[in-house]
């Protein structure tokens, strides 16, 4: 087996559905001597800010010298980024090493896993192999039934931003999806909640009572902003200065979470200087998040596909990009709140060009392009990625700037079209 051919039987479309449960996931560790009970993790869920936070916390416990292994999902360009040590993704050798391992156990199986199931696995066991000190684990959806939940106790489970996303599987109240996301909170864990209101932290206390755990609600009071630009922003927590290379002003909300996090993991007794946290806060990329990708003209990837996410952006643009028209380079799902996340931005759009991302779930390009047209914004739709490219650059000009938006499925295909466009 070759990469190609790990990543195929990974995403084969006879399990490539969601399925929560934690059955399958438990019964697949078990036939491969349950390699997670053999470390540790900061667990984190939410709804929006997850990667982000994981970002941030595993370069800096990175930074601190601990061999530190992260998971995310879902991945921008290359499907090895989901599965990383210490900033490197995992091989296409040992991807398809680890996968014959699992594929072997999981078709011993009656019930087949999923392919969250199976990708969880083979992290595991890569984790456990390769000796990680500490695993920076994002959930993939919701929390109690998600595979990841698999794990015992973890050091820190951290709870970041929730809203109404997933609900079909999750809940159609924020409490009832809070009270999923909960689900990571063990008896022997300590906790982290980012404060979205008490409709959501009051669940996120219930729970941590029920089971014993101390929980810590960060106080944004504590933070204060002192400076923002594209090249990175600034802010103060409990006094201290800190800089931050992510943009956005809920950037500054995540990395309160961060901060608390990582006195919870002081507590624990992982040591963890000043200077680590510093250096991680500096030095965090994460693709497709604000993230800016050309200077001339300007173009910035954001791969929020939400109502919160559009909040987030409809912020960034007020806080960074005064004074710009901005031309949208637009996709997104059918079954995502286009409607209230297109109303967020329209204000700020000269123009949207709209693309149909490669998923079964989106929504057609020409779709959104009329339902744009119809309040009032001029949008036009383009089949091909390459045209609508150009098409957005030309129309944002030397002095606007293109911000491709809607979903993590179109983003990941413009920054490999952008990148492979620099090397012509």
């Amino acid at each position: 087996m070759n990469e190609k051919e790990a990543v195929e039987y990974i995403e084969h479309y006879g399990w490539s559905t969601t399925r929560l449960g934690l059955g399958r996931t438990r019964e697949l560790l078990k036939r491969l001597g349950n390699p997670q009970k053999r470390l540790k993790f900061v667990h984190v869920a939410g709804s929006n800010g997850k990667g982000s936070t994981c970002a941030m916390l595993s370069l800096i416990l990175q930074k601190a010298g601990y061999r530190t292994g992260l998971y995310i999902s879902p991945y921008i360009q290359e499907f090895c980024e989901r599965i990383q040590i210490d900033g490197e993704n995992i091989s296409g050798e040992e991807l398809a090493r680890i996968t014959e391992r699992v594929r072997d156990a999981a078709e011993a199986m009656d019930d087949h896993p999923s392919q969250f199931e199976l990708v969880t696995a083979i992290a595991m066991v890569y984790y456990f192999e390769h000796n990680c000190d500490i695993v920076v684990l994002e959930v993939g959806m919701g929390g109690e039934l998600d595979s990841t939940n698999v794990i015992d106790a973890p050091e820190v489970a951290v709870i970041t931003n929730i809203c109404l996303d997933h609900t079909e599987y999750l809940g159609d109240t924020l409490e009832k999806i809070a009270l999923t996301k909960a689900g990571i909170i063990k008896p022997g864990c300590r906790a982290v909640c980012y404060d979205a209101g008490s409709e959501v932290t009051e669940v996120i206390k219930s729970v941590c009572q029920k089971r014993g755990v101390p929980l810590c609600c960060v106080d944004f009071d504590r933070l204060v902003p002192l400076s923002s630009s594209l090249d990175g922003q600034r802010f103060s927590w409990d006094g201290a200065e800190y800089p931050l290379a992510l943009l956005g002003p809920h950037q500054l909300y995540n990395a309160a979470v961060v901060l608390d996090t990582v006195s919870l993991l002081r507590e624990c007794g992982w040591e963890i200087p000043e200077k680590a946290v510093l250096e991680g806060l500096r030095d965090v990329r994460w693709p497709a998040r604000f993230e800016r990708i050309l200077n001339k003209p300007l173009v910035i990837l954001d791969g929020g596909h939400n109502p919160q996410g559009a909040d987030a952006l409809a912020a960034c643009i007020r806080d960074l990009l005064r004074g710009r028209k901005v031309v949208f380079l637009l996709g997104i799902l059918a079954d995502k709140d286009y409607r209230r996340i297109t109303s967020t931005i329209l204000p700020y759009a000269q123009e949207f060009i709209c693309l149909t991302p490669e998923n079964a779930r989106a929504l057609p390009g020409e779709e959104l392009a009329v339902y744009l047209r119809q309040k009032g914004a001029k949008a036009s739709a383009y089949n091909n990625l390459e045209e609508g490219i150009h098409a957005s650059v030309k129309a944002a000009g030397m002095d606007g700037a293109v911000i491709a938006f809607g979903s993590l499925y179109l983003v990941g295909a413009i920054r490999t079209a952008f990148s492979e466009m620099d090397h012509e």
